[in-house]
């Protein structure tokens, strides 16, 4: 089993960058795929990028693409997300989640993630 811990979200102007963490407890964090997933109010909650194992495949979603980066650190048992270009519908609670298996093009949904962290806020002011 897994623990994961979110961080590094705030207030940032249109444009700015940010990059989250997610932190992971364990000594088993190189056996799973990661990703990040996000959710507005009112909206569902919805994939923003993944990445396997060994940081080797990376998927992201089509409104991010090209803007945010997913990457980790195994020996530091932590996952990032570099939001570069942010715009104000980037605006969301940002989950990190961990599942066992790889991630590929049909690994999009929350349910195919079976550990979860608390999420942190990202606010992008227009």
């Amino acid at each position: 089993q897994v623990q994961v811990v979110e961080s590094g979200g705030g207030l940032v102007q249109a444009g700015g960058s940010l990059r989250l963490s997610c932190g992971a407890s364990g000594r088993t964090f190189s056996s799973y795929a990661m990703g990040w997933f996000r959710q507005a109010p009112g909206k569902e909650r919805e994939f923003v990028a993944a990445i396997g194992t060994n940081g080797g495949s990376t998927y992201y979603a089509d409104s991010v693409k090209g803007r945010f980066t997913i990457s980790r650190d195994n020996a530091k048992n932590t996952m990032y997300l570099q939001m570069n270009s942010l715009k104000a519908e980037d605006t969301a609670i940002y989950y990190c989640a961990a599942r066992v298996g790889a991630v590929g093009v049909n690994t999009k949904l929350p349910n195919q993630y079976a550990y979860w962290g608390q999420g942190t806020q990202v606010t992008v002011s227009s």
